[in-house]
């Protein structure tokens, strides 16, 4: 019987290592042998007989439903033979119904603008489920090749613990600033004139405008229904106001934790005192009715219906013309706060969701797929990507550039820029797979009130701008574990000292319960990560 016992051990334990290396070998191979004798390696169509894939796909709720039906996929699908079906999830619900979808055992073939964090890239490509991608770029993806050996810090970015990339992420042009903030600040231009007062450059400043917007009827409509300052999260403002106070100073790549400039040391900035002033601050701004009375359940739709409206004094939002029909906002730059600090906080990563697009185990026709993601990567299929068709949705001028056709930029109907493109693109709200660079990106971003804000922004960005860290598989169990509950507890907590729920009076009491719930541990996780992602 033992020896029987040892036999099955033994042989459990070969297949067991068989399949690991397998696992190993196998990485970047193509799926069968018809599958890819139906590809063609160059030129439309990409298939020779015609495919129908299935996208699990996020979804900016102001878009249009049905994704396939818009121009550009539906061209798309013409020209190539393959047919998509994008199964569409609200951004609202997109976390949950993607970790429903993993963990269900039955897969779409591809994870569409997804928002795929790398903890589950790691996690379930080492079950199988995500397929390595190494070798397919280097035979079917000649854009996606060119564009990681254009930026290493992709690539860097990408690249999982075990050495391989298993998705494709969207991108932006590290030189294209605006894009990088996404989402500045902005105040009523006009309102600021009625009132005699310069645009706000200080934390003070701006508390004077707000305050002043409160109390008078800039939009003269009889009705004290001014809203001084709003976003679609209480979170954005934070986001954007912690550089006032001398934090983010890499960005908000991480959330959690940046550089203090003064000893050049890592630090948890919820646990600093003058991150205490800046949440107190906010908290007033909230208690004297100068924030949204909505903030905490608001969404980006809710917001752009209000300053549609014409009752918002400040926003942060892509920008007020696409989003809210309003052409008299002008985006600020970094405020300078109490104690003379004036970083501009709100910068992200280039490499803005590494999880952008990836291939699952169930498509039979990964060769196909990644021809199909890699035309959005070259210069013509992000023209089209993001401008749609020549003649129909966008001009060439005469210096070569583009510009959207006068129904979309100037819509009869009263459509705002966004609302006049969903029949269109789907590109709108981000997240999806691509490279955004400013020649053809024509959104919100490269708008001339966001160049500006951008160059207004530029004196006071980090010089440093932090991807997100990689974790080995260790760290990663306790991030996921205690890390995850020591951050939903920070920002919990962060909102019940905004909204008055719990006094800065217990300010002490709330450090205390983050150094038990294992901030040192957390922090030496950060610092580790921190030192490989700075000698990669």
């Amino acid at each position: 019987m033992r020896k029987k016992l040892v036999i099955l051990l033994v042989s459990i334990i070969g297949v067991i290592i068989l399949a690991a290396c397998q696992n190993d070998d196998s990485a970047g191979e193509a799926g069968s042998e018809e599958s890819r004798e139906n590809v063609n390696k160059e030129g439309f169509p990409i298939v020779e007989e015609p495919i129908e894939l299935e996208f699990f796909t996020g979804k900016y709720e102001p878009n249009l439903d049905n994704y396939e039906e818009t121009l550009v996929f539906e061209t798309y699908a013409e020209q190539t033979g393959i047919n998509v079906n994008f199964d569409e999830v609200p951004f609202s619900t997109l976390t949950e119904k993607r970790n429903l979808t993993l963990a269900s055992g039955e897969y779409p073939d591809v994870f569409y603008s997804a928002r795929i964090p790398s903890a589950d890239i790691v996690s379930y490509s080492q079950q199988g489920v995500f397929i390595p991608l190494d070798d397919l770029i280097e035979e079917y993806a000649p854009n996606i090749q060119a564009f990681l050996e254009q930026h290493p810090d992709a690539r860097k970015g990408l690249t999982m613990p075990d050495g391989h990339i298993y998705s494709i992420p969207s991108y932006y042009n590290p030189d294209f600033l605006p894009m990088l903030i996404g989402k500045p600040l902005w105040v009523n231009e006009k309102w600021l004139e009625e009132l005699g007062m310069e645009e706000p450059t200080t934390i003070d400043e701006f508390t004077e405008y707000l305050q002043a917007v409160q109390e008078t009827d800039l939009n003269g409509n009889g009705e004290n229904d001014e809203i001084p300052f709003s976003a679609a999260s209480i979170g954005e403002i934070r986001d954007m106001l912690k550089g006032a106070w001398g934090f983010g100073t890499r960005g908000v790549g991480n959330k959690f934790v940046d550089v203090d400039p003064e000893t050049n040391e890592l630090r948890f900035m919820p646990t600093e005192p003058k991150y205490q002033e800046m949440l107190e601050y906010i908290h007033d701004l909230y208690a004297d009715g100068l924030i949204d009375p909505e903030i905490f359940t608001m969404d980006d739709v809710t917001l752009n219906a209000k300053g549609a409206q014409d009752i918002l004094g400040a926003n942060i939002s892509p920008n007020p013309i696409t989003v809210m029909n309003q052409q008299d906002f002008i985006g600020l730059g970094a405020l300078e706060g109490p104690h003379g600090d004036q970083v501009y906080s709100q910068v992200k990563t280039p490499l803005i969701h590494v999880g952008a697009f990836a291939i699952t185990s169930a498509n039979e026709h990964p060769e196909a797929t990644l021809r199909w993601i890699d035309y959005f990567f070259s210069e013509e299929g992000a023209t089209f990507q993001f401008m749609g068709v020549e003649g129909e949705t966008y001009e060439v001028t005469e210096d070569g550039g583009y510009e959207y056709v006068e129904e979309i930029t100037n819509n009869p109907d009263g459509l705002t820029m966004d609302e006049a493109l969903t029949p269109y693109v789907t590109w709108m709200g981000g997240s999806y797979p691509g490279y955004v660079q400013e020649q053809y990106f024509k959104g919100s971003e490269s708008l001339p009130n966001a160049i500006e804000a951008g160059e207004k922004a530029r004196p006071n960005v980090p010089e440093e701008i932090w991807n997100g860290f990689n974790y080995t598989e260790e760290e990663l169990a306790f991030m996921q574990g205690p890390g995850g509950d020591l951050k939903t507890f920070v920002t919990e907590q962060e909102e019940l000292f905004i909204n008055g729920s719990r006094p800065f009076s217990e300010w002490d009491d709330f450090v205390d319960q983050i150094n038990q719930m294992g901030l040192e541990e957390y922090m030496q996780i950060e610092a580790a990560a921190h030192e490989r992602y700075q000698e990669s």
